[in-house]
């Protein structure tokens, strides 16, 4: 996954029994790492929520990295060869939560950036290559972008900063570089909404088996999430590529393991 120019980026909580907190769960995370491009997913189980997971892991990672606004992400915004993007489903749902303290405004935001995505659904409609893509955004996304900033610029100081309103404004003005980068590649997405998809399995889960283990059972449970989730991004049926796995590794080359990933071995 790492080896991809292009990832996202999320995190998901995961309950998890421990010795340290005898009768009690210790607040995990499975951090997960998505490539559109390779039709792959990855989770890292972490004992917290802090910025060394991340960093550890994409230590050696080059190529854009797109997540939301936490800050744990804002290390790799200096970080040489890493371009950072943000997500405008984000931001949507910022104002989404701004209408009950100012319809008006939020309703003006939210038609705005609907005019981004009704591009991008364009896109997706016609079944465009990237390139085409590219050249779509900058004929139609680049002048909506450019009247949604002078907006953001114009009313940051007609609201109360700690109002919904107020937060939904500074929140896309401060990543607004990261959130206008999507225009510089076709590959990229406007949002990392695919991540999430991705991620629903895990909230699925915690209503079922509610914690593991231990710290060691959610790392294994990572695995799987990451094995079974590349199964149905690229539409694998599990148990059959489990089965062909089964048969294949007493004689697969420890070099070659990559050939036995759900997308090799479909």
């Amino acid at each position: 996954v790492v080896q991809s120019d292009y990832l996202m980026a999320d995190e998901t909580p995961i309950r998890v029994l421990t010795e340290d907190k005898p009768g009690a769960t210790h607040k995990g995370y499975h951090w997960v790492y998505y490539s559109p491009v390779q039709r792959l997913v990855l989770f890292d189980y972490q004992k917290g929520r802090g910025r060394d997971g991340p960093i550890q892991l994409l230590k050696e990672y080059r190529g854009a990295l797109q997540a939301d606004g936490y800050q744990a992400y804002d290390a790799f915004e200096n970080k040489q060869d890493v371009t950072l993007l943000a997500c405008m489903a984000h931001v949507r749902r910022k104002f989404d939560e701004a209408l009950k303290n100012d319809r008006l405004r939020a309703e003006c935001a939210l038609e705005t950036i609907q005019k981004l995505y009704d591009t991008e659904r364009t896109a997706r409609e016609h079944k465009i290559g990237p390139e085409e893509r590219k050249a779509l955004r900058q004929q139609q996304s680049v002048k909506v972008l450019k009247e949604l900033h002078g907006w953001l610029n114009e009313h940051i100081t007609q609201v109360l900063p700690k109002s919904a309103i107020g937060i939904a404004i500074a929140y896309t003005l401060n990543l607004w570089p990261r959130l206008v980068r999507y225009l510089d590649d076709g590959r990229y997405e406007i949002d990392n909404n695919l991540i999430e998809n991705s991620i629903r399995p895990v909230a699925l889960g915690r209503k079922n088996y509610l914690f593991a283990g231990s710290h060691e059972g959610a790392q294994r449970a990572a695995m799987m999430y990451s094995l079974l989730g590349t199964c149905k991004i690229n539409d694998v049926e599990p148990f059959d590529w489990l089965s062909k796995v089964l048969s294949r590794i007493p004689d697969q080359s420890i070099q070659q393991l990559e050939e036995l990933l759900p997308q090799n071995l479909k």
